[in-house]
């Protein structure tokens, strides 16, 4: 049984992730928009509620951001992606700190299939 803290931080937690999905979508549509900057302030943001309330970034949020400046990549304008076919694997470059980060994606190919073939 819950006292009283703690529904209180549930419910801090839930407007928290609220918050977070808020600024996101405001990232995007200012990134689209072509104010890189913008996005980038509603990035550290969200990631400062993230932080204060332990509340971990979904990985779609996550491969939106560089993770070692913080800006908002957006391909083709502040990032360049390639697929590393040998490797399995999306390399992102952030055009802001010319650091390089790895997304696999053989994992998850693979788990698709199998859920697919489950279905059938």
């Amino acid at each position: 049984m819950q006292g009283r803290h703690g529904t209180e931080r549930e419910k801090r937690r839930r407007i928290a992730v609220e918050r977070i999905d808020y600024l996101m979508n405001l990232a995007d549509t200012a990134a689209s928009l072509g104010n890189i900057s913008l996005a980038t302030d509603y990035v550290k943001q969200a990631r400062g509620i993230g932080m204060r309330y332990t509340i971990r970034l979904p990985a779609r949020y996550k491969r939106r951001f560089c993770k070692y400046c913080y800006s908002y990549l957006k391909p083709m304008i502040s990032s360049r992606t390639r697929i590393n076919s040998v490797r399995k694997r999306v390399e992102v470059k952030c055009l802001n700190c010319g650091r390089v980060m790895f997304f696999p994606y053989g994992r998850e190919k693979k788990e698709r299939r199998r859920k697919r073939n489950e279905r059938a």
